[in-house]
């Protein structure tokens, strides 16, 4: 069964951020390729969910976190089964500082 995604605000604004960043550094069509990058891999998630593996930084937190690793950006997301629902709560360049991630989400 095929779950649906959802963005945070959070994730929206990161995803927003990544391409304004490119597109100034680089160019637009640069940008979009990442984009759509990342957006490849979060489809995935849909038909597997538990694709994943657990984000061991974040176990202290009440939601059960996992993410996927898309070039230099780990896509963290969190599974609502009883809906059949995938939140993604944040796209975090791994190039930061690692504590970075504890951020809210």
């Amino acid at each position: 069964m095929k779950y649906q995604i959802i963005w945070s605000d959070f994730s929206d604004q990161q995803l927003n951020e990544i391409f304004d960043y490119y597109s100034k550094k680089v160019n637009k069509r640069t940008a979009t390729k990442i984009i759509q990058k990342i957006l490849s891999e979060v489809i995935i998630l849909e038909k597997t969910p538990f694709a994943g593996q657990i984000e061991n930084t974040l176990t202290d937190r009440k939601i059960s976190y996992r993410y996927l690793v898309c070039n230099s950006y780990k896509i963290i997301y969190s599974i609502i089964e009883n809906e059949q629902l995938i939140r993604i709560a944040d796209i975090f360049d791994t190039r930061q500082n690692p504590t970075k991630i504890e951020r809210e989400k």
